[in-house]
């Protein structure tokens, strides 16, 4: 009996992870099919944007992976309590690239900071509250961590879209 306590704890202890491990292993898993499908976006088609119907006045492709790179800056920035690193641009769509490439690059510098921020926090400090970067209401590192997470996805689904309209399938999806 004993013994299988010992293992059972063992095992447990094993499999147990901090707040910046498991925080980091989803931020991964965002950057798998974000950056890909950055990466896969023909450069001719970064301007897309669908205009009919209820996507009027919708984002480009290229503003998508903008946004995205820059709300991860301004949240990272403020679960590490420092000033975002970055220009916000007009609604958070960051400052104008040139190319493909410079987008790219920004993308994956976006989320390495973000992996600097999950890097950050710990199981005691993730529950701090620090100033919002949304607002005057304060909020806990965890609430930021998540929305890098949750807008991130709901981003990255309209990217898909967009991607597909112009038949690029996902790496995702191959």
């Amino acid at each position: 009996m004993k013994l299988s306590l010992l293992w059972i704890a063992l095992c447990m202890a094993a499999y147990a992870q901090t707040a910046d491990q498991v925080w980091n292993a989803q931020l991964s898993s965002f950057e798998n099919e974000f950056v890909p499908l950055v990466e896969a976006m023909p450069a001719a088609q970064f301007g897309f944007a669908p205009s009919s119907g209820e996507f009027k006045n919708a984002r480009s492709f290229a503003e998508q992976a903008r946004h995205v790179s820059t709300v991860m800056y301004e949240v990272s920035a403020a679960i590490m309590g420092v000033k975002c690193p970055v220009d916000l641009g007009k609604n958070e769509n960051g400052a104008d690239m040139p190319n493909k490439e410079a987008i790219v690059k920004y993308a994956k510098d976006a989320v390495a900071y973000a992996h600097k921020a999950m890097s950050s926090l710990t199981n005691a400090s993730q529950m701090e509250t620090v100033k919002s970067p949304f607002g005057d209401k304060p909020t806990t590192r965890m609430a930021l961590a998540s929305i890098i997470l949750w807008h991130g996805f709901d981003h990255y689904g309209q990217m898909v879209i967009y991607a597909r309209m112009k038949e690029v399938v996902p790496p995702a999806s191959r």
